[in-house]
């Protein structure tokens, strides 16, 4: 018998990014988290994050795997000091605590990723700080209103 998380605990949903809140990450990055504790996961997080032209997020380390789908624009991805140009549909799986950041390729046009962390205690390590956060803590607060 396999011990499979509780998937009836919460109904089925359909998340519209368009119609959830976006919570600002600074540097002109903002996020919607979409599968979360909220919504029922018990096993994995995901959201979409917006990048203006130019905008970019600083370098850090998650205390698990993660995965990343662009699906719109073009990015730069720096994973463990190697940069790689992405394009639309390209996904990278980065394990966890390898430094690595994302930014826009473009300086004018937008770029929007799907994010998908393997845990829901996903945490985010700043390398210039150290500071450390947990990913779904991130999304309470500074809501963009877009």
């Amino acid at each position: 018998m396999i011990d499979i998380p509780c998937g009836g605990c919460f109904p089925p949903a359909v998340l519209r990014p368009a119609e959830l809140p976006a919570f600002t990450r600074g540097g002109g990055a903002r996020t919607i988290p979409l599968v979360t504790q909220a919504t029922g996961a018990e096993v994995f997080l995901s959201g979409q994050t917006l990048f203006e032209g130019g905008a970019g997020i600083p370098l850090h380390t998650h205390n698990c795997p993660e995965s990343v789908t662009i699906l719109e624009g073009d990015a730069i991805a720096e994973i463990d000091g190697t940069e790689h140009h992405l394009t639309r549909f390209d996904t990278t799986y980065v394990a966890a605590d390898t430094p690595h950041r994302f930014r826009n390729a473009s300086a004018t046009a937008p770029m929007r990723i799907l994010w998908i962390y393997a845990s829901v205690d996903a945490t985010r390590t700043l390398v210039d700080t150290g500071a450390t956060a947990r990913v779904d803590a991130e999304h309470r607060g500074r809501v963009d209103g877009s």
